[in-house]
């Protein structure tokens, strides 16, 4: 038989086995309920934490009115009460919390009180509120009407960015840095999980055929290389069809989530973007998986039995790791030192690169050499793996990784 055609056959195989296993079709299932929880929280959470608002008491020792600002909610309740009703009431259930609003010296002072410890998200909305009531305060002591403190609390400046450098191009808007942002923090997440789901497949299904021997008897017929490619590209479509099924997915779960609120707000972030910039996101998305299968392969022929395939994944999670934390620093600023440099390392630029190149304003060259870095690693590991394979898929030994290599060296050597 050709050795195209025993390779078509080992891949649709190993599709075939994946494809419909359980753990396939348990995790897209649990991805798909996660994604939905995610689009539906707001649903989720009515239905969950639904009841009657909390009641909080307002004791105004002020001249101003702060009914305007304090208004009820859905979450929240507000009754005007003397002071002396509140410590009992507080006590005895009534009220959740309680605000005393005085005045220090021209400013608002604002108590806060509670029968148990509030929790953080109560203390961070209660905050925000009684600073809202404090800046009204303010300006009521100037004597400001209501139309003039509005317009006070909602003028923004019209802010235009020009750069005077005629060589460079115009620079991106605060809105389209924050959509690369975002986007590519869901494509770090995405290479991180991918990466240990799949690079943790490949390594123990290389490893687990190795230790029962299975691999001597189909290495007799078939070629050590044809075995590795089949291996790698069969796990390749495997992620390729999870990721078409959960992306798929997402895009349904978003038109008709929420009315189709959230679909507009996808669409303005996508509108905000190039469509050069999506192909840089699928390109560096999928080389880096590919180039994190082709050591799993490699890794999964070190090892002896598949008990090991823990230990030899340790330094590719470890790389994953590093990117994914380079890249959440990068979002609050994505234009340092640590975020150019870890932009080029192939290891970790599938997922710092998007994040500089849809959040800075970047020469046109540097995505360019940093994607070429990336395509020629993954050539360099696919032809060294494939000669390192074809030496340790049949050598068995003990000890670490390098104890392991020098070994394939002594006996194939």
């Amino acid at each position: 038989m050709p050795a195209l055609s025993k390779f078509m056959v080992l891949v649709k195989k190993l599709y075939k086995q994946k494809f419909t296993s359980k753990s396939f079709i348990l995790t897209t299932l649990l991805y798909l309920v996660v994604l939905a929880g995610i689009m539906y929280w707001s649903e989720i959470k009515e239905l969950i934490f639904s009841g009657d608002a909390d009641t909080i008491a307002v004791v105004n020792e002020t001249n101003f009115d702060v009914s305007q600002v304090l208004q009820d909610t859905d979450d929240y309740q507000y009754e005007y009460v003397a002071s002396s009703e509140v410590a009992d009431k507080l006590k005895d259930g009534d009220y959740y919390a309680a605000f005393t609003l005085s005045d220090a010296d021209g400013k608002l002072a604002a108590k806060v009180e509670s029968y148990d410890p509030l929790p953080l998200n109560d203390q961070q909305t209660y905050q925000g509120v009684l600073s809202q009531v404090g800046q009204m305060y303010a300006m009521s002591q100037l004597d400001l009407s209501t139309e003039q403190q509005q317009l006070l609390l909602s003028s923004e400046p019209m802010i235009t960015l020009n750069s005077i450098n005629e060589a460079a191009e115009d620079g991106k808007s605060a809105e389209e840095k924050m959509a690369g942002v975002w986007i590519s923090y869901a494509i770090g997440i995405i290479i991180y999980i991918f990466v240990a789901t799949y690079l943790s497949m490949i390594t123990t299904d290389v490893a687990s055929e190795k230790g029962s021997r299975a691999l001597e008897m189909l290495l007799v017929s078939v070629k050590p290389e044809v075995h590795f490619r089949s291996k790698i590209v069969g796990v390749f479509l495997v992620a390729l069809t999870q990721f078409v099924v959960l992306f798929g997915g997402l895009l349904l779960l978003l038109r008709f989530s929420d009315g189709g609120n959230k679909w507009s707000i996808v669409t303005n972030l996508l509108d905000s973007m190039s469509i050069g910039y999506f192909l840089y996101v699928i390109g560096f998305l999928f080389l880096t998986i590919f180039m994190y299968l082709i050591i799993g392969a490699l890794f999964g022929s070190l090892v002896s039995k598949v008990e090991e395939a823990g230990q030899v994944m340790m330094p590719a999670m470890m790389l994953t790791l590093v990117g994914f934390y380079v890249m959440l620093t990068g979002m609050g600023n994505p234009d340092t030192m640590l975020i150019k440099v870890f932009s080029y390392i192939p290891f970790t630029s599938g997922m710092v690169m998007p994040m500089r190149l849809g959040a800075t304003d970047m020469n046109a060259v540097e995505p360019i050499v940093s994607f070429v870095v990336l395509a020629g690693t993954v050539l360099a590991l696919y032809f060294i793996s494939l000669s390192f394979y074809k030496r340790s898929v049949l050598t068995y030994s003990s000890g670490g990784i390098i104890e392991k290599m020098k070994t394939v060296f002594k006996v194939t050597t």
